[in-house]
Order: C-alpha cells, then sequence, then structure tokens
C-alpha cells in the first residue's frame, strides 16, 4: 500500500479528527492495560519501562497488545545511553593503527537510536509535539468564545 500507514482510530480521537474524516467502525479494540514487562529487557530499559509504562496506561494510550513496540522503545533507549556513556568515556572518534581517525561505532549507534526512539515514541506521545497533537477525551476545556457560542444557540 502506496501513501502513509492508516492512522488508528484512539489516535484520530485523541486528536479530535481535525479532518472530520468518518472514522471507520468496527476496528479492532485491544484490552487496555499494560502486558508484562520482557525479562530480556537490559536493566536500563528496564528502568525506563518502569518509568513510562505506567504513564501511558494511565492516559489509555498502552495496550496488553503493545509490548513489542514499547520494548523496541525502551531497549533503543538503553543502547542510547550506553552508546552516550562510551562517547563520554572515549571520545567520539578512535586512531587506526595507520593513524586514520574514524567514527566511534558508538557514535553512529546513538543516530540510529534516537531515530528509533523518534518513531517509536511518537507512537506513544513521548515528545512535547506528539503530545501536542493529541486530545484525551474528556479532558478538553472549552475556550471563552466557543462557550459564548453555545450559550447564544442555547438561547437563540
Amino acid at each position: 500500500m502506496a501513501g502513509r500507514p492508516p492512522k488508528p482510530t484512539a489516535l484520530k480521537r485523541l486528536q479530535g479528527n481535525p479532518g472530520h474524516r468518518p472514522l471507520p467502525k468496527g476496528e479492532p479494540q485491544p484490552t487496555p492495560g499494560v502486558s508484562s514487562r520482557p525479562g530480556w529487557l537490559s536493566p536500563e530499559a528496564k528502568r525506563e519501562w518502569t518509568r513510562i509504562a505506567p504513564e501511558l496506561e494511565r492516559l489509555g494510550l498502552l495496550t496488553v497488545v503493545d509490548r513489542a513496540a514499547l520494548a523496541v522503545y525502551c531497549q533503543s533507549w538503553a543502547m542510547y545511553v550506553d552508546a552516550v556513556a562510551d562517547v563520554a568515556e572515549n571520545g567520539p572518534s578512535f586512531v587506526t593503527d595507520k593513524g586514520y581517525e574514524g567514527p566511534r561505532s558508538s557514535v553512529g549507534i546513538m543516530v540510529k537510536m534516537i531515530s528509533a526512539m523518534s518513531k517509536y515514541g511518537a507512537k506513544f506521545g513521548l515528545t512535547p509535539s506528539d503530545r501536542g497533537k493529541m486530545q484525551i477525551p474528556g479532558e478538553a476545556e472549552e475556550d471563552e468564545f466557543t462557550a459564548f457560542l453555545s450559550q447564544k444557540k442555547g438561547n437563540g
């Protein structure tokens, strides 16, 4: 299928469906909640899972089938942290036996993990920009102008 992948209906609802296109009916709705944390995650990835999973669940952005996507995000974070520590300790480059300077592999790992975290983090609204596109149902506040117009419609 060409083009952008379809956006999940739950995400369209959170973002307010700005295109006002009809929302699909009958889309599978996985059970809300959090699955068990994978045991194979590195210690840093486990800490990240423990830090973010409860909040994602509270916001209704996590279902039991999201385990793999969240695990990828958390493990990418852990690999990023390891790469940053390596660069901090050894520098961003190295010199070969023949005197050539090259980038340390950890620099490439950092770049790849930033990309992976951006991709998977966006799916869970983990950046201010991603959250700015979302609206939790029932938590929207009506601005003064909209309240005024609503009042006018009710009286007119």
